[in-house]
């Protein structure tokens, strides 16, 4: 695997420095215990990142919904970035992006069952989510991109590092993408290297183990995204999925509006021989001007024998568009994406150590309530 280029704006490493001691100290105030951070009775596993754009916490999200689900119930707490609405919300599977966001709905929809929240007040949603009825009260909370949320004490901390982007290299926003300084690392039980190569080998696994140096009470593990058969976004009106192999002599329009498309562009160069990429910002939200620009590329391209490809986010953007006709609504796929482990042993190390964790903490808070 090649080693990532990772770029810096040096220019702006003395704005990063400055940043860097307002983060510090604001987090010295909760190391200190000067704010208040609030543990609940019930586990609370927080999944998010100490950088800007994507890491996968959505994929990683859904991967701990299908592993605690059949044994627990399960509810998401996500701040909804980008909605419109404000204050503490319930998603349902009708839920406009909008209201909720692009993720939350997704997660939603993919899993009905699973009680999915947005409030920007994590604290204030989990004592909400807590005054449920008893019934239908779930049993752990995910929380969604809550590592730098402090009021929120977690039962366990997962931290996601781009293996693309290697967090040890990077530097403190603006100059580079770190939210705050690489130390705060030491607040993970578990770290995540993600969109790792499947065959990567045992140099590379060295050269992110040395790199984060991590301390003996953490836990360090290697995940891929893998993808699955192309779907339509409007199964209505096309309803046949497309393998990955049937896209070799289709062209393909590629148009995300995500922080990271570059894993999933390296995987489609080797599944069509026609590609082509339009790229938004994250959760950009497509006007009637973008969607006419989308059209003339694909209509540049002289040969019936086309689609459109987006990703399973972008997806919930696009079915709330208004203004889309039949006919690109036909054209328009999602590939679907899950995580995977790089090497299974660590698969189930893993997923014994979410178990154990959530029964535990359960176990825990029954003794003390004697």
């Amino acid at each position: 695997m090649d080693k990532p280029v990772i770029k810096i704006r040096r220019a702006l490493l003395p704005f990063s420095w400055l940043y860097g001691i307002g983060v510090d100290f604001r987090n010295s105030l909760f190391n200190k215990k000067i704010l208040k951070q609030h543990t609940f009775d019930i586990p609370v596993i927080c999944v998010g990142n100490i950088t800007v754009g994507g890491t996968g916490k959505t994929p990683h999200i859904e991967y701990l919904i299908r592993l605690l689900s059949p044994r627990y119930k399960v509810a998401v707490l996500s701040r909804g970035y980008k909605r419109k609405s404000k204050g503490f919300l319930i998603v349902d599977t009708n839920s406009r992006v909008r209201d909720v966001g692009d993720e939350p709905l997704q997660i939603k929809q993919k899993f009905p069952d699973t009680l999915v929240v947005v409030d920007k007040n994590r604290v204030s949603a989990i004592k909400k989510i807590l005054s449920i009825e008893k019934s239908e009260r779930p049993d752990v909370i995910l929380l969604d991109d809550g590592f730098q949320h402090r009021h929120v004490q977690p039962s366990l901390s997962i931290l996601l590092a781009d293996s693309n982007r290697p967090v040890f290299e990077d530097r403190l926003l603006p100059a580079g993408m770190l939210r705050e300084p690489l130390k705060g690392k030491e607040r993970a039980s578990i770290v995540l290297v993600t969109k790792c190569d499947p065959d990567m080998q045992p140099i590379d696994f060295r050269i992110y183990t040395n790199g984060l140096d991590l301390f003996p009470y953490q836990q360090l593990y290697f995940t891929s995204l893998d993808y699955d058969a192309v779907k339509p976004v409007f199964p209505e009106l096309q309803s046949e999925p497309l393998l990955l192999d049937e896209l070799r002599k289709k062209h393909l329009f590629l148009v995300t509006g995500i922080a990271s498309p570059g894993p999933l562009v390296d995987k489609l160069e080797h599944k069509t021989y026609n590609l082509y990429t339009i790229f938004f910002p994250d959760h950009h939200l497509f006007t009637k001007e973008n969607i006419h620009a989308i059209r003339r590329t694909v209509q540049s391209v002289e040969d019936d024998n086309k689609i459109i490809l987006t990703t399973e986010k972008d997806a919930m953007r696009f079915r709330a568009l208004p203004f889309l006709d039949d006919e690109m609504k036909k054209m328009l796929y999602y590939i679907p994406v899950r995580v995977t482990f790089v090497d299974e042993t660590e698969r189930n190390t893993f997923n014994h150590k979410i178990l154990e964790h959530v029964r535990n903490h359960q176990t825990n808070s029954r003794l003390l309530k004697k």
